[in-house]
C-alpha cells in the first residue's frame, strides 16, 4: 500500500484489513490482549495449536506410549518429515531439508562441507568470504572453523560488499566459500540470491547462505538459484516456538561427498546397529548429529503447518504492504525526531522488518513495549520493527506508529527506566 501520505488514515487501515486475503490467519495465533507484535522476526508468535500438541506429546506420547513412541508415534522420523515439511518454503524439494540442532551448528556442518568439497579440487582454495555486518554467531563460527583446520584457511570479513565493484576485488582464486545472511538481521537489506550465487559460481566459489530473517517471510528459491547450501532458523516466522530447532538444506549435488566433523550416530547409516564405526546416511540424513528434541520438533510441525497453508506470493505481498505503511507513516508522524532509516526503501531490497537509529534507541523502545508495542533492539542505535503479515494488521501498524510519535514527542522515554538492561535486548 504505497500512498500519499496525505491520504493516510486509521480509517483507511481498517478498510485495507477488511480486504486482506491473509486476515484469517491471525485467528491462529495467540497473543495477549492489548499487545501490538512487531517482533516477529526475532520470536515468531504461539500458534493457537501448539499448547495441545505439546500436551498430547508429553501426557500421551510420553506419559503414555513411553519409549515405544519412537517407532508408534514416528519420533524417529520427525527430522526428514519436518525437513520435507519446510522445503518447499525455500525452494527445495523432498529429501533436501532436516530440521535438527541450532542455525549455529547447521552452518557449522555445511561450512565444514564445502571448504572439504572445495579443497578436493583445488587446495588454494581456503578463504571464506562474508560481510562485516553478517549475522555475529555466523562470523563467530566461521572464526572458530578457521582456528579449527588451523592450515592456511582464513576468514575475510569486508567491509561492504554492495560497493561498486567490490565482488570483483573480492572474488579472488583463493575463494573457497562466500557465507551470507540473505535478509540482513539489523537493517533488512536483502541479498539478490540467484545473482549472488551465479557470480560465486562463475568464480569459483560455493555459497553458504543463512536464511534466518528469510524463512517463511519473503520467497525463497534455493533450485532456482542454483544454490549450494543454506540453514536458518524455525523460531523466527516460522513460528516453532523459543529456541525450537534449525534446518538445514543442502542442493542434492553435494549431498553424497558431504563430510561433517559432527558425525554423531543419528547421521549413521544404521543408528541401531550400534557399529564402532561410522558410515554416513546416504542423502540429507547424514547432516543429523545426536538425538533429537521430541517435544520442541513437534511445535515446529504446527508453525509450518499454517506456513504451507499461506500463499507466498499473498505473504510478500502483504509485508511490503505494511512495510511501506510504516515508512510512510514513520517519516509523516515522527518527523523533526532523529531516526535514521537504515533499511533499504527499494522493495527488492528489503526483507520483511524495517529498522530505523535513535541516539537514544534502547530507551524509546523500552518505553514502547511498556506501552504494548513489543519491537526490539540492536546495537548500535537500532529499533528494528518486524511486520509479520500472518497476524499483523494494517490498523495495528497504525497504532504502533502513534504510540512511538506520543513517546518521541512527549520525551516519555527520558526515564531512568528505561535505560535499565536485561540480558536479553
Amino acid at each position: 500500500m504505497s500512498l500519499d501520505t496525505g491520504t493516510l488514515t486509521r480509517e483507511l487501515c481498517v478498510r485495507q484489513d477488511d480486504a486482506d486475503p491473509l486476515a484469517g490467519f491471525a485467528t491462529e495465533f495467540e497473543l495477549p490482549t492489548g499487545v501490538i507484535y512487531l517482533d516477529g522476526n526475532s520470536l515468531g508468535a504461539k500458534p493457537r495449536m501448539a499448547a495441545a500438541r505439546a500436551h498430547a506429546v508429553v501426557e500421551d506420547e510420553w506419559g503414555t506410549g513411553l519409549i515405544r513412541s519412537w517407532n508408534d508415534a514416528d519420533w524417529f522420523s520427525a527430522p526428514g518429515r519436518l525437513g520435507d515439511l519446510l522445503s518447499p518454503l525455500i525452494g527445495g524439494g523432498a529429501g533436501e531439508t532436516v530440521v535438527t540442532d541450532t542455525t549455529s551448528l547447521n552452518l557449522f556442518k555445511a561450512l565444514a562441507a564445502a571448504l572439504r568439497i572445495q579443497g578436493g579440487k583445488d587446495p588454494a582454495r581456503r578463504v571464506i568470504v562474508s560481510e562485516r555486518d553478517n549475522c555475529p554467531t555466523d562470523l563467530y563460527i566461521a572464526q572458530g572453523m578457521v582456528e579449527f583446520l588451523d592450515r592456511g584457511y582464513e576468514l575475510r570479513v569486508v567491509e561492504d560488499l554492495g560497493a561498486p565493484g567490490t565482488w570483483d576485488s573480492v572474488l579472488t582464486e583463493d575463494v573457497a566459500v562466500v557465507m551470507l545472511s540473505h535478509v540482513n538481521y539489523r537493517t533488512g537489506a536483502m541479498w539478490d540470491l540467484a545473482g549472488v550465487t551465479g557470480r560465486v559460481h562463475q568464480a569459483g566459489g560455493l555459497v553458504l547462505w543463512d536464511l534466518a530473517h528469510s524463512a517463511g517471510a519473503v520467497p525463497v528459491d534455493l533450485t532456482a538459484a542454483d544454490a549450494d547450501f543454506a540453514v536458518g532458523c524455525t523460531y523466527k516466522y516460522l513460528n516453532g516456538g523459543p529456541g525450537s530447532p534449525a534446518f538445514i538444506w543442502v542442493s542434492r549435488r553435494h549431498q553424497d561427498t558431504f563430510w561433517q566433523p559432527l558425525s554423531g550416530w543419528w547421521g549413521h547409516a544404521r543408528p541401531f546397529a550400534m557399529e564402532d564405526t561410522y558410515e554416513p546416511a546416504t542423502g540429507i540424513g547424514r547432516f543429523l548429529c545426536g538425538t533429537q528434541p521430541v517435544v520442541s520438533l513437534a511445535l515446529v510441525e504446527c508453525g509450518l503447518e499454517i506456513a504451507r497453508r499461506a500463499d507466498m506470493t499473498a505473504v510478500r505481498r502483504k509485508s511490503l504492504a505494511l512495510s511501506d505503511l510504516f515508512l510512510q507513516l514513520v517519516e509523516q508522524r515522527c518527523a523533526g525526531h532523529p531516526l535514521t532509516l537504515v533499511t533499504p526503501r527499494e522493495h527488492d531490497r528489503r526483507g520483511s522488518h524495517v529498522s530505523f537509529r535513535h541516539p537514544h534507541g534502547f530507551a524509546v523502545m523500552a518505553a514502547l513495549i511498556e506501552r504494548g508495542v513489543i519491537g526490539d533492539y540492536r546495537e548500535p542505535e537500532v529499533l528494528r520493527f518486524g511486520l509479520t503479515p500472518l497476524y499483523l494488521s494494517h490498523v495495528e501498524v497504525w497504532d504502533a506508529v502513534e504510540a512511538l510519535r506520543d513517546i518521541l514527542d512527549t520525551g516519555a522515554w527520558d526515564q531512568p527506566r528505561f535505560r535499565e538492561r536485561g540480558t536479553v535486548t
